[in-house]
């Protein structure tokens, strides 16, 4: 089944597959980010959600952090391409194109391009987004 994006059946979904993997996705990059997304297709429009790698796994859950080294404000559809795609140029493009805003640490958000990716994780996590 396939659900959108940082949808509430999204997110539940997404959390079993991180918890049945035998590799979960790792970061060398330790890093609070909390994430406004805008333009979303549901809801009220925007969700927030927040990314932690403190523990050494990618944790990506909605709400907001309480202290994050830096806050990302991106479009639905960035986002998207970012944390599902796994597009890095998407990041840079929209960057470059103000899409993306940044408060707090941006080093830490750009070493966040760089990090690796448990390939079959993400396979699946493409396969139940919309």
């Amino acid at each position: 089944m396939a659900y959108q994006f940082l949808s509430d059946e999204w997110i539940e979904a997404a959390r079993k597959l991180r918890e049945e993997a035998g590799a979960p996705a790792t970061s060398p990059q330790p890093v609070k980010m909390n994430l406004v997304i805008t333009d979303v297709p549901f809801g009220s429009g925007s969700v927030d959600a927040h990314l932690d790698t403190t523990s050494g796994q990618v944790d990506l859950d909605t709400g907001h952090l309480d202290s994050p080294d830096v806050t990302a404000t991106l479009d639905y559809e960035t986002a998207k391409a970012i944390l599902v795609d796994g597009n890095p140029q998407a990041a840079m493009q929209a960057f470059m194109a103000g899409k993306i805003k940044l408060q707090g640490d941006m080093t830490k958000a750009m070493a966040m391009q760089s990090g690796p990716v448990n390939t079959e994780l993400a396979k699946k996590i493409q396969e139940i987004t919309e």
